[in-house]
């Protein structure tokens, strides 16, 4: 029996074309649900709609009582305030404010009357049946690793995205909704979310932008295209092949509908003669043809991203020599030297709050280091993608931010109108001229794309410019980058974004180490993989395996012919698979790789992977024979 069964919902906003139109939808028990769809389409509505926040104008969403929905807000509520305890069982009611109070007084019972407080607090928890919440409380607490007793206004937006979750946890939902739950986190906290989730043992529905994510997680994807939804089973690289024959097997048909409206369209125009045999059932079946036309909703085009180059700067774009950095409670970087040059895409990554927007300004020279020295090149023209979006002006419209209340922008030498400019973005005339508090996240991320890029500049600084983008619009964005002219400096936390754009990563500790690392994410990933079990490799080895773990001396074990032979030609094979490892390893470090097709990329690591693999089963070969011949001497 489904979860949670949708009838026939129907949703708009005012007199706009219907955002849900005829929706039909079923969530059963341990499915993992990804919502995609463009900016817009109506993703975070359906999660509202399906939360019981918001009232369909039509249909039905109907659930079994005891079915308990929770749902993780896209933005953290500005008015969330107190501990992370309080924040956590708030949605508990009463009882979650009688268990805050309790849990904080029973942590300092040094104010006056606290005792004679705490006995009517467990009273009135142990009649109104508390005590299993409370237990769930500090599980939830427990399981997520959360501070229960710091303040939630002082924690990094990552930690109240995770704190937000717990709160959505302590209901223990059958159903959770999740609304970008990557935004704002590090790279190590998708990693832990992603595993979370992956344990959890009720059904999940999110949306996200993030791919690598989403393979991982999603069990059915379902698509949301002008107000029509689509369920698709499988995984993302099913939904993406399947969508494809879909949009042709449409684009056929339309075209097929399209000449015979034209042919009807010439015959009911045609002369004397045939106006006295014309047949009344073809007339009224041209009319409905007319119809079905104007009621046509057409597919929204693609983003026409092109970005304003400036003459091309110096070689030499920045050079850090011997850098320190930090604030008094903090150092975030020590001794760091580097130099990037004109053509470089570098990203930045590390955990919240490890100094990755601060290398940024002091890289552009925005900041003073405490120590060393930071060299800028000549006839740089940059342009900064702002995460807090702080360059838009609320009380503006979208062209007025693009163009500053000018009619035309100069883009490429030429005068072009700012709202053609604006629909290049997806963004219709009248949206255009709105306010843009009318814009959602991912349009506001693009509006700025669109700012950015009307810029001349030979450098793109890029501060997690992934947000909110719907994955369409986020591939486009990744072209644009590999083909852009000049050099890129870009934070981003998005995996797969950022195997696919840069040619090399500062990788920063949040202790004030930075590594410089050649190639994407998961190149990095990798060595870090190979480094940790080439140490932990000799530390084994030198370690006596407990006595119950002792292998038993067999009698009778003494090696086959072909065995006796294999063990002989292993550490030859050994020997080779490690130079073809050290030969692949050595051309995945090489720039000049990494600036051109990604597909050389993805062939040398899949190589990679497949002689690592065999390396290791090498070695376990050679020690098992090896110790079979040393037991049988």
């Amino acid at each position: 029996m489904a979860l949670l069964s949708v009838q026939q919902l129907e949703f708009g906003i005012g007199s706009e074309q219907l955002l849900l139109a005829g929706v039909d939808f079923e969530i059963d028990a341990g499915e993992r649900v990804c919502i995609v769809g463009r900016n817009g389409a109506g993703k975070s509505t359906l999660l509202k709609l399906l939360a019981g926040e918001i009232p369909a104008d039509e249909g039905s969403i109907t659930r079994d009582p005891a079915t308990v929905v929770t749902r993780l807000a896209q933005e953290v509520p500005p008015d969330t305030a107190g501990t992370v305890y309080e924040v956590v069982a708030a949605p508990l009611g009463d009882q979650g404010r009688l268990l805050a109070e309790y849990h904080r007084l029973a942590g300092d019972l040094s104010a006056p009357g606290s005792m004679d407080r705490l006995g009517v607090l467990q009273s009135r928890i142990e009649a109104g049946g508390g005590w299993d919440l409370e237990r769930r409380v500090s599980e939830v607490v427990t399981r997520l690793e959360l501070p229960g007793d710091a303040d939630f206004k002082a924690l990094s937006g990552g930690m109240k995205r995770r704190v937000l979750l717990g709160q959505a946890l302590v209901r223990d939902p059958d159903v959770l909704l999740l609304d970008e739950p990557t935004n704002h986190l590090d790279i190590e906290a998708i990693d832990w979310l992603e595993s979370f989730l992956l344990g959890f043992g009720g059904s999940i529905v999110f949306i996200t932008h993030d791919r690598r994510f989403l393979r991982a997680l999603a069990t059915r994807i379902v698509e949301i295209d002008r107000g029509a939804l689509t369920s698709w089973p499988g995984d993302y690289d099913n939904y993406l092949r399947r969508r494809e024959e879909r949009l042709h097997a449409e684009d056929l048909a339309r075209a097929h509908f399209d000449r015979k409206l034209a042919e009807e369209e010439v015959w009911i125009r045609q002369g004397i003669k045939a106006r006295r045999t014309r047949n009344e059932g073809r007339v009224r079946a041209l009319e409905k043809m007319r119809r079905e036309r104007s009621e046509r909703i057409e597919r929204q085009g693609k983003v026409k991203m092109t970005v304003q180059t400036a003459e091309r700067s110096g070689k030499r774009v920045v050079e850090l020599e011997h850098v320190r950095f930090g604030y008094p409670d903090k150092l975030l970087v020590r001794d760091f030297s580097t130099t990037i040059l004109r053509g470089d895409r570098v990203g930045l990554v590390g955990p919240n709050g490890a100094g990755k927007t601060t290398l940024l300004r002091l890289m552009l020279g925005d900041l003073t280091p405490d120590a060393g020295k930071v060299i800028l090149g000549t006839s740089l023209e940059i342009a900064y993608f702002d995460q807090q979006r702080a360059q838009l002006d609320e009380n503006a419209s979208a062209a007025d931010n693009v163009a500053g209340g000018m009619e035309f922008i100069d883009f490429g030498g030429k005068r072009k109108h700012v709202i053609s400019y604006l629909q290049d973005f997806l963004f219709p005339p009248d949206r255009a001229r709105a306010p843009i508090t009318r814009l959602s996240g991912g349009e506001r991320n693009r509006l700025l794309l669109a700012r950015l890029f009307a810029k001349p500049s030979n450098i793109l600084v890029m501060d997690e410019p992934t947000n909110d983008l719907d994955v369409e619009t986020l591939e486009l964005l990744e072209e644009l980058l590999v083909d852009y002219p000049g050099t890129l400096l870009l934070v981003s936390h998005d995996r797969e974004f950022l195997d696919n754009v840069v040619t090399s990563l500062l990788v920063i500790d949040g202790e004030g180490g930075i590594e410089e690392s050649v190639g994407g994410y998961s190149e990095w990933l990798q060595r870090q993989t190979r480094q940790l079990s080439a140490a932990a490799a000799p530390t084994r080895s030198r370690e006596p395996a407990p006595e119950a773990a002792q292998p038993k001396r067999q009698v009778g074990a003494k090696l086959t012919y072909a065995e006796s032979l294999e063990l002989e030609r292993l550490p030859a094979e050994i020997e080779a698979l490690e130079g073809q490892i050290a030969d692949l390893s050595e051309q995945l470090s090489d720039p000049d790789l990494h600036r051109g097709p990604a597909e050389a990329v993805t062939k040398l690591n899949a190589t990679l992977a497949e002689t690592q693999a065999r390396l290791d089963a090498a070695y376990e070969r050679w020690e098992a024979l090896d110790a079979r011949s040393a037991a049988a001497g």
